[in-house]
Formats: C-alpha cells, sequence, structure tokens
C-alpha cells in the first residue's frame, strides 16, 4: 500500500483532544467501511445488549463492537471464524483503535456446517422435524402462496412450470432471499398466510447460489414458522444437492424452485391420461356387471303354476308321514311307561315283604345280643350306689344294688 503524506507541520502542537480527535477524522475517514476475516475471542455482553470482542490471526489483533440492534444471524463463540463489515473508528478515552460491525458472516464451508449440524440436533430433539407432524398435500389446490422475491428467478420458473401444468391462482408474499433481513421476512410470509388462511399451500422458494447466501433459510425463525405452520408447506430452496434446515422442516422437499411446482400440481397429460384410465375401469367394470346380472336373469327357470302346487301338495305327503312316525312312537313309548307303571303293587308287596324279614331278623339278633339273655341263663350284675358296675372282688366300692332276671335288689 502506498504512504500517505503527511499533512501535520513538525512545529504544530496540539491539545491531547484535538490530537484524539484529528486521529479519529483521519481513520474514519481512510476506513469508511472495511471486510476483515479472522478468529473471535474475548466476547461479551455488556447490560445495556452491546457486543464487545476481539478478531484476530496469527500476527494481529482489533477490538471490534456490536451495537445493540445490528443483525446477528448466528451464535458469536470463541474461536469462530467469521468476516465482519465495518468502519474503523477510535476510543479517544483508552487511545485504540477499534471496528464498528455492521455485518457479520461465517467464514468458510466447515464453519457454516458444523453450527448447520448443532442447530439441526437442538431443533430435531424437540421434534420439529417429526415424520409423524407432515401434512399431506391437496390433490388439486385452488390457491398456491409463495414466500419469495418477486424479482428472482425462482418466481417466474414457478409461474410458468404451473401455467404449463396445471391452472391456479398464486399469491406472492415478497421477501429477500438473502441478507440480514431475509430470515425474518421469510418467516412473516409464512406466518402471514397461515394468519389469513387465504391459501391451500405454502411454498418457499430460492434458486441456487453459495452456502453462505442460502444460510437465511436454515435460521431458527424461518425453520420453527415452517414447523408451526398449519397449511401444508414445500420448500423449494436451492439446487438438488442443497440442503437447508428449512427442507427438513416443511411438509414435503423440493429439489428445486421447479421441482416445487411439479410435485404440487399435475400435467394436464397426466390428468387427462387418469381421467381415460378411470373411465375404462368404470366402464369394463360396468359392462362385467351387466354381463353377470344378464347370466342370472337367464339362468332363473320360471316353474309352472300347477308344479309349483304339486310340489307344496309333496311336501305336505311327507310332512304327514313324518307326523305319523313321530306320533305312533310317541304312543309306544307311552304305553310301556304304562306297563311299568301297573307293576307298581307287587314291587312294593315284595319290598315290604323283605323289610319285614329283615327287621324280625334284626329283632331276633338285637334280643341274643341283649344282657338279659345272660341275666335268664343265672347271671347277676352288681352295682355301687352310683350304679356303676363292679366287675373284681378286690374292688373298694361298696356294693348297692344287685340285677337278676326277675328283677333288682337293694343291699
Amino acid at each position: 500500500m502506498q504512504k500517505p503524506e503527511s499533512f501535520v507541520q513538525p512545529d504544530m502542537i496540539f491539545s491531547v483532544s484535538d490530537a484524539s480527535a484529528l486521529l479519529k477524522n483521519v481513520v474514519e475517514t481512510a476506513f469508511p467501511r472495511i471486510r476483515i476475516r479472522g478468529e473471535l475471542s474475548q466476547i461479551t455482553r455488556a447490560t445495556s445488549g452491546h457486543m464487545y470482542m476481539t478478531i484476530k490471526d496469527a500476527g494481529a489483533a482489533i477490538s471490534v463492537i456490536i451495537w445493540r440492534g445490528t443483525p446477528v444471524p448466528f451464535k458469536l463463540e470463541d474461536g469462530l471464524e467469521v468476516i465482519i463489515t465495518g468502519r474503523f473508528t477510535t476510543y479517544p478515552a483508552r487511545s485504540n483503535y477499534q471496528i464498528v460491525v455492521s455485518e457479520i458472516e461465517m467464514a468458510g464451508v466447515g464453519a457454516i456446517l458444523k453450527m448447520l449440524e448443532e442447530r439441526k440436533r437442538k431443533l430435531a430433539a424437540e421434534g420439529l422435524f417429526d415424520q409423524a407432524k407432515k401434512k399431506p398435500l391437496p390433490r388439486f389446490p385452488q390457491r398456491v402462496g409463495i414466500v419469495t422475491s418477486p424479482t428472482g428467478a425462482a418466481f417466474q420458473d414457478i409461474q410458468n412450470r404451473l401455467r404449463e401444468r396445471f391452472p391456479v391462482e398464486i399469491v406472492l408474499y415478497p421477501a429477500t432471499v438473502q441478507g440480514t433481513t431475509a430470515a425474518a421476512e421469510v418467516a412473516a410470509g409464512i406466518e402471514y398466510f397461515n394468519r389469513v388462511k387465504n391459501v391451500d399451500v405454502i411454498i418457499v422458494a430460492r434458486g441456487g447460489g453459495a452456502l453462505e447466501d442460502l444460510l437465511p433459510f436454515s435460521e431458527e425463525i424461518v425453520v420453527r414458522a415452517a414447523a408451526a405452520s398449519e397449511i401444508p408447506l414445500i420448500s423449494g430452496v436451492g439446487h438438488e444437492p442443497d440442503w437447508m434446515l428449512i427442507d427438513f422442516a416443511a411438509d414435503v422437499r423440493a429439489p428445486t424452485p421447479t421441482g416445487a411446482a411439479e410435485i404440487l400440481v399435475p400435467t394436464k397429460l397426466s390428468l387427462i391420461q387418469e381421467l381415460d384410465n378411470l373411465w375404462h375401469r368404470l366402464s369394463n367394470n360396468f359392462t362385467t356387471r351387466l354381463t353377470n346380472a344378464k347370466s342370472r336373469i337367464e339362468s332363473i327357470n320360471i316353474k309352472n303354476p300347477k308344479q309349483l302346487v304339486m310340489e307344496q301338495e309333496q311336501r305336505l305327503d311327507d310332512l304327514t308321514r313324518t307326523m305319523n312316525i313321530i306320533i305312533n312312537n310317541k304312543i309306544v313309548a307311552a304305553c310301556q311307561r304304562m306297563e311299568y307303571v301297573s307293576t307298581f303293587p307287587n314291587i312294593l308287596q315284595n319290598r315290604m315283604a323283605a323289610l319285614t324279614q329283615a327287621v324280625s331278623h334284626l329283632d331276633q339278633m338285637l334280643n341274643s345280643l341283649s344282657y338279659k339273655s345272660v341275666l335268664q341263663r343265672g347271671y347277676a350284675i352288681v352295682r355301687d350306689i352310683d350304679n356303676q358296675i363292679i366287675s373284681r372282688a378286690d374292688s373298694k366300692q361298696k356294693p348297692a344294688s344287685i340285677e337278676f332276671a326277675d328283677g333288682l335288689k337293694q343291699i
């Protein structure tokens, strides 16, 4: 770089404040806008909301300020490599220079992919990507809401493809698709259609670009808006290899904006072919049913009325014969039961004789076993005063009575 000429004369004398103001003016005039790439460190956030940090490389470090309200599209961490855009200024109170940031972006694909992977894991853990929450697309949508840039090629491609394939009404929500405000505008578009509910399906679209350019479609505000959408949503961002986080939250992911239009509506030719196939199936089904009905009608044999009467008479004859057989069998069974009942008196008389003989036999046995028979043979029973039998001569009990066959004698 060419060394600038000095405009301060050697004999000039400045106050400290004048020198600081002069230096500040020179720095800000020479560097109204500058982009610097480096690694962040010493990140702090003041209670005011301002953020202070250092951007450095192997040889130097510069103080950085991000004023409250400046868009920061990702989480700042120590060691993160970024590209900042801002202006140089000085801070006279500490006699140092610093950069006031107006924009900040990630530097390098590796850092971006790492950030996206961490965010994807976080949002997936919250259930924003669950397949069970995916909504089916309408078969024939009438109105399609599109969130994209009105001047971009993506909007024109979607319009042309819808016009070629199927006539639908298009409602555009204009949104920037690149830059610091893109994520907020895209999320606002999704929320708008869900609030007014004036479309059947939503397409969020953007053409291809570098990974850094597509980052707004991986911002949490966009992903959460897509996951919360009550209207079916198609994501058509970038090209086939590009995968943004909105693709995981959307109900359907299309490889391109044009692919989103192709997924949403069928072609006129395919509809005509589908209708033809349906007509052929209906026609064949109707013809088959008609043929079967005709065959059943032809197979019906209408009988002569006289023949019908004769068949009924035959059925009555069969029933009469069956009834006669049943009645005769019942009569025979009843007669047998009557004969059996008539033998009851003889059976009872025989049973009574047998019982009388058994009672007589038992009486004889009772008499033979009674102790009275023993007394008849000359024996006697000696009892004490408690009427207990004395059976031994050495018993200490005193005899009180003696029972003989003809009576009892007291002692």
